[in-house]
């Protein structure tokens, strides 16, 4: 591997993989790109970011949506496509950089210098730690929780020939609530600096 290192953080919700992200782009002092990737494009394209918040990492409606000599009508779509040019285009510079989410790992799949991870967690874990990050009652956090991961998963398994979360479309998947945040970050640097070292 070389010098440049990009790390793909997905996650099920409540698993504390956008606070891993934030560690490790933290310690390795590395950009990450997460929903501030809305503001980015936005300059560079000079649009409105607030315009397609709503729309960020979310499975195009069915309903609403069609596709016409390869144009497709669909926001969802549409935003999906610039991340990906623009995360392709941060990786063919050579720039290391953190991502969560985005497809990431299946987008940039062919550069050698990509490690991909998928993060989960057990349910009560995950439970418990929505319910403090949003004061909700158990039922409003399940909800919660299902609610974003089958976007997720949606979003996903529309832009990947793999389903989501599968441990083979992932170089580690790792259970966070065997080590805690901070000690999956902390595993997962170790990991990272190894491959770094190939």
């Amino acid at each position: 591997m070389g010098e440049q290192i990009i790390i793909s953080i997905n996650r099920e919700y409540g698993s504390g993989g956008h606070v891993i992200a934030e560690m490790l782009a933290k310690d390795l002092d590395l950009p990450l790109y997460d929903r501030n990737l809305l503001d980015e494009i936005a300059k560079e394209k000079g649009i409105n970011a607030e315009h397609y918040e709503e729309f960020d990492e979310k499975p195009k409606n069915p309903m609403f949506s069609r596709r016409v000599r390869g144009h497709s009508n669909s926001m969802e779509e549409h935003l999906a496509e610039l991340q990906f040019e623009y995360l392709k285009k941060k990786a063919d510079s050579g720039e290391s950089f953190v991502v969560v989410g985005r497809c990431s790992e299946t987008i940039l799949k062919d550069n050698k210098n990509l490690v991909s991870i998928f993060v989960l967690a057990d349910r009560n874990d995950k439970v418990s730690r929505i319910q403090e990050k949003y004061g909700l009652s158990v039922g409003e956090a399940l909800s919660k929780m299902n609610r974003h991961d089958r976007n997720r998963r949606f979003y996903h398994n529309s832009h990947s020939s793999y389903r989501w979360g599968d441990s083979r479309g992932y170089d580690l998947c790792v259970n966070s609530s065997r080590m805690g945040i901070e000690g999956t970050a902390k595993m997962l640097e170790r990991y990272i600096e190894h491959r770094r070292q190939q």
